[in-house]
Order: C-alpha cells, then sequence, then structure tokens
C-alpha cells in the first residue's frame, strides 16, 4: 500500500492516481461508500469535526426517537433548519466525479452514509441511501410518505392517518432500512473494487463493508483527508479533498478505458 502525504504531493499524486485509476478503468463491477467527508467539503457540518453538530446540541435531545416524542417541536424545528441548510449547499466537484463515474463503468453503485440529496443532485443513479434522506417524511406510527409541504409550521403536521410525520433519517437506537442495507452488502460482495471517500470507518454497520469488499478480492482505494480505520484495508490510499482528487481520478480512469478498448 502506498500513502500518499509524506512525499512531493504532486508526483505522488501522479503516480498513485494512475495505480487507482488502472483498477477503476479495468473495473466490471465497483461500489463506492461516501461518509461525511464529501459533504463537509459542501458546505455541511459533519457530527464528529470539533465545530460539527454534536458540538451545539446533545444526540439524545435531536436525534433519537426519545427525544422526539419528549419535545417533538424542538426536533422538528431542527430538522427543518437542517433541511433548509442543505438545500443551500450544492453538490462538489467530488459529488460530480462520482455520478460521471456510474455513466463510464460497466456497473457502479455508490452507498452513502449521508442524509443530504447531493449525490442524487449531482446525479448519481442507482444511490443506496443507509441513513435516510432529509428530503423525505413518513409518519411516526405507519411509515406512511409524506411530501414536504412549504406551509408547514414549526411543529411536526399529522398524517392523514392522525399520526405525526417525522424526518426520513435514521435516528440513532434504530435500525437502518433492511433492504439498503442487504444490497450495500450484496453490492460489496461481489465488487471487484471499492472506493471508500470521506468516512472514519467507525460508524457499523458501514464501516464493515470495506471489509466485505476486501474479503471478496477487491481491490480498495480510500480518498480522505487523514487517515482513518479504514486505511490499513486500502491497496491504494489517495490523502486530500475528495472534491480535488476524484476529478482527476475520474478523468484518468476514462482515459485508461479509450487506450483499452482502442488496443
Amino acid at each position: 500500500m502506498t500513502i500518499l502525504g509524506s512525499i512531493p504531493y504532486d508526483a505522488a499524486m501522479k503516480e498513485e492516481l494512475d495505480k487507482a485509476a488502472s483498477i477503476l478503468a479495468r473495473s466490471t463491477s465497483a461500489a463506492a461508500l461516501t461518509g461525511a467527508g464529501i459533504s463537509r467539503e459542501s458546505g455541511i457540518p459533519t457530527f464528529r469535526d470539533n465545530d460539527g453538530i454534536w458540538g451545539k446540541y446533545r444526540p439524545e435531545e435531536l436525534a433519537t426517537l426519545e427525544g422526539f416524542l419528549a419535545d417533538p417541536g424542538l426536533v422538528w424545528r431542527w430538522y427543518m433548519e437542517r433541511l433548509f441548510t442543505a438545500r443551500t449547499k450544492k453538490p462538489n466537484p467530488g459529488h460530480y466525479a462520482l455520478a460521471r463515474l456510474e455513466r463510464i463503468l460497466p456497473r457502479f453503485v455508490l452507498i452513502t452514509q449521508n442524509i443530504d440529496d447531493l449525490h442524487r443532485k449531482a446525479g448519481s443513479a442507482d444511490l443506496i441511501e443507509l441513513h435516510g434522506n432529509i428530503e423525505r417524511f413518513r409518519c411516526l406510527e405507519a411509515a406512511h410518505p409524506a411530501e414536504y409541504d412549504p406551509g408547514w409550521g414549526e411543529e411536526p403536521p399529522l398524517c392523514s392517518c392522525g399520526s405525526i410525520i417525522r424526518p426520513g433519517v435514521v435516528w440513532f437506537g434504530e435500525q437502518l432500512p433492511e433492504k439498503e442495507v442487504e444490497r450495500a452488502f450484496a453490492e460489496s460482495a461481489m465488487c471487484d473494487v471499492m472506493l471508500v471517500i470521506g468516512t472514519s470507518g467507525m460508524v457499523s454497520p458501514a464501516s464493515h463493508l470495506p471489509l466485505a469488499a476486501k474479503d471478496a478480492d477487491a481491490s480498495v482505494i480510500e480518498i480522505n483527508t487523514a487517515r482513518s480505520a479504514i486505511t490499513p484495508l486500502a491497496d491504494v490510499f489517495l490523502e486530500g479533498p475528495s472534491g480535488e482528487i476524484l476529478p482527476g481520478l475520474v478523468s484518468r480512469t476514462a482515459e485508461i478505458m479509450n487506450d483499452i478498448q482502442g488496443n
């Protein structure tokens, strides 16, 4: 494994980008796992940064079922603020590069821990959202889907069934959506290369996906601003912002694919 960061950036990046791009260019089934790091590059705060979301609030107050039941209005207003914040942000070059990778590779699926909808806005179509989506809502009792209404106030509205509506995200202590988790592990076990981007590798079960890929003899390419729990598994570790690294990686992948097809 080669790690960037301790040798001159430009020289190292060209060599390691070529290595990673060569792996991707020969892939028949690729997957990517993204975490909060790629969203942070679009200006969305993370949970673990010193200036992150939980630096201001306690998780049990705002991201648990118990907190919602204790003070539905507080939790609702906080999630509405997060929704409006997410809507002011735009996908960054890393998001768009992943959408392009989906178009050029024979098979590519994107697994994300993020709830901000930026991957979809960038054009990614085959998307597995492990933690839900802040743009979606459902009622608390029967999980009936609800469409966002600009007329909603500062208290959670009621579903037609009489239950209160909640954000369509996964709270602490809740199970992740079964179908999405099952497919994420299936895709990880069948891919021949997995990109791991901007994740700490500390949140289960997403943290087990690169291991599932590695156990199935896939190559693992990590892109991150610092070493993570995933780094020891990686065949290539590209250190730096994904918004800077991914566009060059995808462009180089396309060049190598064209060369291979030309021969």
